[in-house]
Parts: structure tokens; C-alpha cells; sequence
């Protein structure tokens, strides 16, 4: 089947989630730059959720001009990872409004790890049902990005426990990390 309305329904899906996490945002009453200082944690929160849910957006709009068609499992893949990051703008809200506690940090951090989890998933299912032999398996490779990903965020989780923001910057690291374009497939596509 064609891949058209799976990019179409996840460009929806990640609009919303993005909707959801702006509208979480609530208006400072008063005019001064002091009313934003109580504000700070959920606008950081809200910041990284962003970056997350656009280098989501980013990597999938690749992965989908790199296949010519979909099945089934894709689709369930698609809707499992779309799942995951639409729990983003909770754990991102819980997260800056108790000002990075412990448990809402690794909350986060459990989050982000499970969307790169699906992520890893949907790429597998993507790379099995195009064939082994194809543009997006040799694109992908090794995968040392998203193996260091899947590593980075247990220890983020960990660390939140013990100090809180020492975790936050193990999701911080992920992000920076993602947030330099991945040019793997690009590169594949436009030889």
C-alpha cells in the first residue's frame, strides 16, 4: 500500500502534539520580566519537548521519502511510535511544573526512551518489509546514533534520581546530538 496517508495522519498527529504543548504554556499575569522567572521550568521543559517532537518530525519525513510503500506492521509501528510521543507534552507539563523533581525527570526520560525504542522499531520494520538490499538499510547502518540514544536515556533516567538535573542533561546531550541533521538518508537519496 502507498506510504501517502501515513505521512499525512503522522503530520497531523505530531501538529497536535505540538498544539497540546503550547497551550500548556499559561500566560504570566504582569508586564515584567519577573513574572517569567516562575515560568522558567516550563518554558525549558516545553523548549527541549519541542526540539524532541521536531527531530521526530525531521527523521520521520526522511525515513518515509526513503521507502516506496508500507504494510501493515509498518502502520502498527507508525501508530506505536506516535503513541509514545504523544505522551510527550504530559511527562514535559508534570516535568517543569514540579520544577524538574526527581520522578517527573525520569518520567521524561522513560518516555523519550520508549518513542526512541519505537522509533528503532518502526526503521526495522521499515528496512524488512523494503528488503535488506535497499536505500534506507544502507542509509542506516550501524545505527551508532540511535544505539548510543538507547543507551544515554537508562542513565538519564538513573541519574535523575540522584541528582535531577544531572539527568536532564543526559536527554539535553540526546537532543544535541539528534538536532545536527541526520544526512544519512538524505545523502543516500540524492546520489
Amino acid at each position: 500500500m502507498g506510504k501517502s496517508r501515513l505521512e499525512a495522519f503522522s503530520d497531523g498527529v505530531i501538529a497536535i502534539i505540538i498544539t497540546i504543548m503550547v497551550l500548556e504554556l499559561k500566560v504570566p499575569h504582569g508586564a515584567t520580566l519577573d513574572t517569567l522567572l516562575p515560568l522558567a521550568p516550563v518554558l525549558l521543559s516545553y523548549v527541549l519537548s519541542f526540539i524532541y517532537v521536531g527531530i521526530y518530525w525531521n527523521n520521520h519525513h526522511h525515513l518515509m521519502h526513503a521507502v516506496n510503500h508500507v504494510n501493515g506492521a509498518v502502520l502498527w509501528a507508525n501508530l506505536h511510535l506516535l503513541f509514545w510521543l504523544s505522551l510527550i507534552p504530559f511527562v514535559s507539563g508534570w516535568m517543569g511544573e514540579n520544577h524538574f523533581a526527581a520522578i517527573p525527570v525520569a518520567a521524561y526520560g522513560t518516555v523519550l526512551f520508549m518513542c526512541a525504542i519505537a522509533y528503532s522499531v518502526l526503521v526495522r520494520c521499515l528496512t524488512h518489509h523494503q528488503g535488506g538490499n535497499t536505500l534506507l538499510a544502507d542509509a542506516i547502518g550501524n545505527d551508532r546514533k540511535g544505539m548510543l540514544s538507547l543507551l544515554l536515556y537508562p542513565l538519564g533516567i538513573g541519574t535523575a534520581f540522584v541528582h535531577a538535573w544531572l539527568g536532564f542533561g543526559f536527554y539535553i546531550v540526546v537532543a544535541l546530538m539528534w538536532l545536527v541533521p541526520d544526512r544519512r538518508i538524505e545523502n543516500r537519496l540524492s546520489k
